[in-house]
C-alpha cells in the first residue's frame, strides 16, 4: 500500500492554508517574542516526556500568557492521500452517521469493527486570535489508520469500510472526544492521527470549508507498550525505522503536536492535545 504523502488541497483550501501560515508569521513578528507556544509541553525528542503507563489522569490544556492577546496556532499539515473529505476521492462528510463519538465501527451499509488497544482522543480547540479562548460550536473531523496501517475507504482490504472516521462538535470548553483504537505505525511515517477543523457542523460537509488541517503525534513510550501486544507486530519494525525528526510531516517541528498520553494497555489509553486555530 502506498503511504507517500501528497498535497491534495486545491483552490480555496490551498488559499486557507497559505492564509493560516501568513497569519501565524505575522503574529510571531507582532508579538516580539511574547507569543507562547500552546499545546503539550515537550522537547523535540521521540516521545519527550508525554507518555506514561500509569492510570489515566485529566490534564488541562496549556493556555496563552497573561497578555491574553495571542497564541501560536497548530502547525498546518497535509491531509495525506486518504482524507475521505472529498479532496481526494470519496467524501464521508456528506454521509448520514458521520457525526459520532465512537469511531471504532463502520456505519451505513458497512459493518466492520476496528480491532486494537482502546484509545480515547480528546482535542481542545481554541481561538488563537482571542488568546486561546475556547472555540465552541466548531466541528472536528478526525481519522487514522487501523491496526494494520490501512485506511478505510481506500486500502483494498477495507475499501468497503468507513470506520476510524468521525465528526464531533466542540462543546462550551472547545473540546471533542472520540473513542477509537491505537493506530499502527506503517512504513515511512511516525504514528499519527489526522484531523480537520471546521467553523461549524453545517460547514463540515466539504473540505473547502475547513479552517485548519493538522496531525497529532503519539509519543514513543505509549507506542512501544501498545506495539508489544498481539496484532501490532509489524508496527515494531516500522517504528524502529523512523523517528519524529525524520518523519516527513513532523521533522520541521512537533513540540505542539505530541499528545499527552496516559493509561495502560490493560485499561486503555487517553490522548489529549490543545488545538489553537
Amino acid at each position: 500500500m502506498d503511504h507517500d504523502l501528497h498535497d491534495h488541497d486545491l483552490g480555496l483550501a490551498a488559499d486557507l492554508s497559505r492564509l493560516l501560515q501568513r497569519r501565524r508569521m505575522l503574529g510571531l513578528i507582532a508579538g516580539a517574542g511574547l507569543v507562547p507556544l500552546v499545546g503539550c509541553g515537550s522537547d523535540n525528542t521521540a516521545g519527550g516526556a508525554a507518555a506514561t503507563t500509569g492510570a489515566a489522569t485529566s490534564t488541562a490544556p496549556a493556555t496563552s500568557s497573561a497578555t491574553g492577546t495571542s497564541c501560536a496556532e497548530i502547525p498546518e499539515e497535509t491531509a495525506g492521500p486518504y482524507p475521505g473529505d472529498g479532496s481526494n476521492g470519496p467524501n464521508i462528510l456528506a454521509e448520514s452517521g458521520i457525526v459520532r463519538g465512537d469511531i471504532r465501527s463502520s456505519f451505513g451499509s458497512a459493518s466492520g469493527v476496528a480491532k486494537g488497544v482502546p484509545l480515547t482522543i480528546k482535542l481542545t480547540v481554541m481561538d488563537a486570535s482571542k488568546g486561546c479562548a475556547a472555540l465552541s460550536g466548531a466541528a472536528v473531523y478526525l481519522w487514522h489508520c487501523n491496526i494494520d496501517g490501512a485506511y478505510s475507504m481506500y486500502s483494498q482490504a477495507i475499501a468497503d469500510e468507513n470506520y476510524l472516521r468521525g465528526v464531533q462538535e466542540t462543546d462550551g470548553a472547545g473540546a471533542v472526544t472520540f473513542t477509537s483504537i491505537f493506530p499502527a505505525a506503517y512504513s515511512g511515517r511516525w504514528p499519527h492521527i489526522h484531523f480537520e477543523v471546521y467553523p461549524s457542523l453545517a460547514k463540515a460537509t466539504d473540505s473547502a470549508n475547513k479552517i485548519a488541517t493538522s496531525q497529532l503525534a503519539l509519543p514513543k513510550d505509549a507506542c512501544d507498550a501498545v506495539y508489544a501486544t498481539d496484532g501490532y507486530s509489524t508496527s515494531i519494525r516500522n517504528l524502529a525505522q523512523t523517528s519524529l525528526d525524520s518523519d516527513n510531516v513532523f521533522r520541521d517541528g512537533y513540540a505542539s503536536q505530541i499528545a499527552t498520553v496516559t493509561g495502560s494497555v490493560s485499561a486503555g489509553y487517553s490522548a489529549a492535545l490543545a488545538v489553537p486555530v
